[in-house]
C-alpha cells in the first residue's frame, strides 16, 4: 500500500487557471520543454503505483536504499545527473515492468 507521504499531490487548479497560464507564450514554451521529463517521471510513478510498492520496497528489490530511489525519481528532472539505462531497467523490473523507450 502506498503511504500518503509517498503520493503525488498536485495543487488543484481550474480550467480557467490553465487557460490563463497557457496564454502566456513564455509559460507555454517552458511547459513544452519539460514534457519529456514529466512524461518519464509519470511513468516511473505509475509503474510503482501499479505494483503497489513504496520507494523502500523498490529499493529492497533493487538492492539499494530508499534515498537512492528518491534521488532516482527526482533525477529525471535534473540537468546535473541522469539515471543510466541500466538503473531505469532495474527500476522497471522491480515494479514488474519492462523498460521500453520510443522515439516519436
Amino acid at each position: 500500500m502506498i503511504k500518503k507521504k509517498d503520493r503525488y499531490a498536485p495543487v488543484p487548479h481550474s480550467r480557467q487557471d490553465d487557460e490563463k497560464l497557457f496564454a502566456n507564450p513564455q509559460f507555454k514554451k517552458a511547459w513544452d520543454a519539460l514534457e519529456e521529463e514529466y512524461a518519464a517521471l509519470s511513468e516511473l510513478f505509475q509503474a510503482r503505483k501499479e505494483a503497489g510498492l513504496t520507494q523502500e520496497q523498490v529499493a529492497q528489490i533493487m538492492g539499494t536504499t530508499k534515498s537512492a530511489i528518491s534521488r532516482l525519481e527526482s533525477s529525471i528532472r535534473s540537468d546535473s545527473h541522469s539515471p543510466s539505462f541500466s538503473t531505469l531497467r532495474k527500476y522497471a523490473h522491480a515494479c514488474g515492468k519492462k523498460l521500453l523507450i520510443k522515439m516519436v
